[in-house]
């Protein structure tokens, strides 16, 4: 079973009822992702969004640039949230959102991964550390940031705050 990095953008009313009723959270969260509209076709920015197995590999990253908001699990654990995934689901407030948003701004990808080998994440064991061979391996974590990037910054623009867990 593989690890997942996932994340919603939720309105801060969403969040108030998330954080008092978790199972109709979870429930609307999938909800959103099924019906989330086509990237291509033009709609508002994507409300869900996943890091697939990156995120322990951009997680390490963030972590050796002092990046200043827990971006990869989140900042407030969602009390009661059970069966989400490997832990509980944890959030992050709008205000906690814009200042990641700002912190992404200020950072280049090249800057996540500069100075940094695949094999540093092996000797880090990193999840999946069967995927850090080749120079291209560190492709795979910075097209997950560069995605990640405009998600923050869409929702911070918006006004969003943001649930996150590994499932």
């Amino acid at each position: 079973m593989s690890m997942i990095g996932n994340y919603a953008r939720l309105t801060p009313a969403e969040l108030e009822r998330v954080v008092h009723d978790p199972d109709w959270g979870r429930k609307f969260i999938g909800e959103l992702a099924e019906t989330e509209p086509d990237e291509r076709s033009g709609a508002s920015p994507a409300r869900c969004f996943d890091t697939d197995k990156a995120w322990h590999a951009l997680d390490f990253l963030l972590r050796r640039q002092a990046f200043p908001v827990d971006v990869v699990f989140g900042e407030e654990e969602i009390p009661g949230a059970d069966g989400w995934g490997q832990g509980p689901p944890c959030y992050l407030t709008p205000g906690r959102v814009r200042a990641a948003a700002e912190a992404f701004a200020a950072m280049p990808a090249a800057a996540l991964v500069s100075g940094v080998t695949p094999d540093d994440l092996v000797q880090a064991d990193i999840y999946p550390d069967i995927i850090w061979v080749g120079d291209e391996s560190l492709d795979y974590v910075t097209n997950y940031y560069q995605a990640l990037v405009p998600f923050f910054q869409a929702a911070a623009h918006d006004g969003h705050a943001m649930v996150v867990w590994i499932g």
